[in-house]
């Protein structure tokens, strides 16, 4: 029996006991618990008996299932003791057995504190071992009971090979992976084997229940999932009579693997909900690496084949009318939450498909952010304002994943709500606050190569709509020189990126670009344009260990003879490393006082001078 403590936020208690192993709890009725609140879905979650444990799964539910503060993204084993937050909700389950006394059932000392780790998704102590980071948990029971069982399937060739004695060498732990993998072992034997039983899965699967003529459309409809997930299980229990399994083969992770795999994205589902990971690379399928907190690491994640990593490509892309093969072996995309996605396959990528992840970030960064992360001072922050303020046309630079995306984003809600702003990006990824915004996003050619719709495109044609600020994701080639023209023309405040790793190299770069127009300008026109254009050049950097910071807040003076002059009003001095090998180095302002703060002042507009005071 699975007994039930509910608490509402500000409101009373009720305690429900249910003599059943599976308890439905959602906003709408038929549900065993109803809770009746906005911010409960229709179907939340469940929470399950499996042989005296209480599981709790979500069902994909919209604002999540947290226990002990912690939004779950798999199946998660919790104790009597443990608090399941749902919306305005607080439960606490345990599970009753009527035949024993309670008190011996569910005594504290049963569990195993240092094995039991709720920030790491804990260890069971008991026969087997429950790790939540590697092991989900399947609905085993059958809703319709009634329903006869499928005819028993075809056997096939035995799945995997007698070699490996499970039994004496039980599954090793993920470190131990990390390191074999690590000291150039190919894949771990184990991690290889699982491989091949959940690839041999998959392809009975797609015999059993043809998902290819399912309207991808569907792919998160609940009535898919639930037909695939007892569709596996059906082919897990032919394959437990045909002695296909080994004893020690986790059901529950299987099942969930192999589903995630064909309808879902695989490994990387689990990836994805792990706020500490800021970008995923798939070297091929075997190799996973994550970026934590600036830092890359190998994951003890690994797809079951190459071809699976290609069945998610596909998944990713389709619904966004992109595609891939190989006449056209790489895309650029995005996930339904906003992550940017990079995908490219063989031929081009000889080891296998690949694909580049950079997560999208759900909470919106403000400027004291960047004060907090030390990746600006609050002298900078002030002075960064301004230049927004006072409509200066800014361009962001810096390396790959130095953090110019979001400091574009940041520096753009300092844009006034009364102002009407047209951005143009490649795969949408910007988050204004503002609500007079208007969002447009690049296409590919489709399959007869036509239809394509460039960066340059966008930014002619968002001319035509009366914006007061153009902001561009990222200038990459000969939509710089509209962008530059727009910024000559009366839309001045206007924002980009681009890739370079000094401010020099930031208008060596933007006159290469321009180049790339075709419209054959001599070099000094393209300097004197660019001069004229930009105002402010903002240079980010990322550093070894990790950090990022704005090294130098640059102002673009005019033009001596045929060069750009620029001069610094902040920069970051780096004075080496501390001991930790983190960078150590200090923020200082050189003393230069920009242009327009002095015409500011000679406008009566207050303006805080003594933030230029060299330090």
């Amino acid at each position: 029996m699975i007994s039930v403590a509910i608490t509402e936020k500000g409101g009373s208690s009720n305690t429900q006991d249910f003599d059943k192993d599976e308890v439905n709890i959602g906003r709408i009725q038929g549900n065993d618990i109803v809770l009746a609140k906005g911010n409960v879905s229709k179907n939340h979650c469940k929470i399950v008996n499996k042989n005296g444990r209480i599981v709790v799964i979500d069902m994909r539910s919209t604002n999540g299932t947290f226990v002990n503060g912690q939004r779950i993204s798999a199946p998660q084993i919790v104790r009597p003791t443990d608090k399941i937050v749902i919306g305005d909700y607080t439960l606490n389950a345990e599970f009753v057995d009527e035949e024993a006394d309670q008190d011996e059932e569910y005594d504290d000392d049963g569990y195993d504190d240092e094995e039991y780790d709720d920030e790491e998704g804990g260890d069971y102590d008991d026969e087997e071992e429950y790790d939540d980071e590697e092991d989900d948990y399947d609905d085993e029971y059958d809703d319709e009971e009634d329903e006869p069982r499928r005819a028993p399937l075809a056997k096939r060739p035995q799945a995997m090979s007698d070699g490996d004695d499970r039994s004496q060498n039980e599954r090793r732990p993920k470190r131990q992976i990390m390191q074999a993998r690590d000291s150039g072992a190919k894949v771990d034997p184990a991690v290889a084997k699982y491989n091949k039983l959940a690839k041999d899965i998959h392809d009975r699967l797609i015999d059993y229940l043809d998902l290819r003529r399912m309207d991808i459309d569907k792919l998160g409809d609940e009535e898919l999932w639930g037909k695939t997930e007892k569709a596996i299980t059906d082919i897990i229990d032919q394959m437990e009579v045909d002695g296909e399994l080994d004893d020690d083969i986790d059901r529950d992770q299987l099942v969930t693997d192999v589903l995630n795999e064909a309808l879902g994205l695989g490994p990387l589902e689990v990836l994805l909900a792990d706020d500490d990971i800021s970008e995923i690379m798939v070297n091929h399928a075997t190799q996973i690496y994550v970026e934590r907190k600036g830092k890359l690491t190998l994951s003890d994640k690994t797809f079951s084949s190459n071809q699976a990593v290609l069945g998610v490509i596909e998944r990713i892309v389709a619904p966004i009318g992109r595609r891939i093969d190989e006449s056209s072996p790489l895309v650029d995309a995005r996930l339904k939450d906003g992550s940017r996605v990079n995908a490219i396959i063989p031929p081009l990528a000889l080891k296998g498909p690949s694909i580049t992840i950079r997560k999208f970030k759900k909470e919106k960064l403000k400027i004291q952010d960047l004060i907090k992360f030390k990746t600006v001072t609050p002298q900078m922050a002030e002075f960064m304002e301004m230049c927004v303020l006072s409509r200066r046309n800014i361009v962001i630079a810096g390396g790959t994943g130095s953090g110019k995306t979001t400091t574009l984003n940041i520096v753009s809600n300092f844009i006034p709500e009364t102002e009407r702003i047209v951005t143009v990006e490649d795969a949408a990824e910007l988050q204004l606050c503002q609500d007079h915004w208007v969002q447009l996003e690049s296409r590919p050619p489709n399959l007869e190569g036509k239809g394509q719709i460039t960066i340059r495109d966008l930014v002619k044609n968002c001319l035509r709509m009366r914006p007061d600020r153009i902001v561009v994701g990222e200038c990459r080639g000969g939509e710089t020189l509209d962008m530059l023209q727009a910024m000559n023309t009366g839309h001045d405040g206007s924002l980009t990126t681009l890739h370079a790793n000094t401010p020099r190299d930031a208008c060596a770069r933007m006159e290469t670009m321009c180049m790339m127009a075709g419209m054959d300008l001599p070099l000094k026109a393209i300097r004197e344009q660019i001069a004229s254009a930009v105002h402010m050049l903002f240079q980010q950097t990322r550093f070894s260990d990790g950090s990022r910071r704005i090294t130098y807040l640059s102002e673009l003076t005019g033009m001596e003879v045929d060069v750009v002059t620029m001069q610094e009003i902040f920069m970051f001095k780096q004075e080496g490393f501390d001991e930790n090998n983190k960078v150590r180095g200090r923020f200082v302002a050189t003393g230069f006082i920009p242009k327009f703060y002095d015409d500011l002042q000679r406008k009566g507009v207050p303006v805080n001078m003594g933030i230029f005071r060299e330090e």
